[in-house]
C-alpha cells in the first residue's frame, strides 16, 4: 500500500492551497481516508477524514475553513483549505485506514493502518 501526498507550499494568510493524496495498493473506494498535521514541536494532530459514505468529519479548528473530497476514479483524496492561517503552518499526512472506523476512532492514529510521506505547508503572515 502506498500513500502519495502532494500539494503543499508556501502562501500567504488568507490563501488556498489543495493537497492530494493519491492512494495506492488498496481498495480506495471503500476506504476511509483522512489528513492529519503535525507542527513544529507539537504532536500529530487529527484534521479532516472522509469515509466510505462521502460523509466528512473536521476538526474544530479547520472546519468552515477546510474542505476533504475524494474521486475514486482517481483514488485520490483532497483537502481544499482556505483562509489559511500562519497556526496552520505544519507537515500534512494523508492515512488510510478500513471503512469500519466509527466517528469516535477517526482521530486515533492507530487506527490507520497507510500513512504518506507528508507535505509541508507553510502559511506567512
Amino acid at each position: 500500500v502506498q500513500l502519495q501526498a502532494s500539494g503543499g507550499g508556501l502562501v500567504q494568510a488568507g490563501g488556498s492551497l489543495r493537497l492530494s493524496c493519491t492512494v495506492s495498493g488498496r481498495t480506495f473506494s471503500t476506504s476511509t481516508v483522512s489528513w492529519f498535521r503535525q507542527a513544529p514541536g507539537k504532536e500529530r494532530e487529527f484534521v479532516a477524514a472522509i469515509r466510505r459514505g462521502y460523509m466528512t468529519h473536521y476538526s474544530s479548528s479547520v472546519k468552515g475553513r477546510f474542505t476533504i473530497s475524494r474521486d475514486n476514479t482517481k483514488n485520490t483524496a483532497y483537502l481544499q483549505m482556505n483562509s489559511l492561517k500562519p497556526e496552520d503552518t505544519a507537515v500534512y499526512y494523508c492515512a488510510a485506514g478500513s471503512d469500519r472506523l466509527i466517528v469516535s476512532s477517526l482521530d486515533l492514529e492507530d487506527k490507520y493502518d497507510s500513512w504518506g510521506q507528508g507535505t509541508q505547508v507553510t502559511v506567512s503572515s
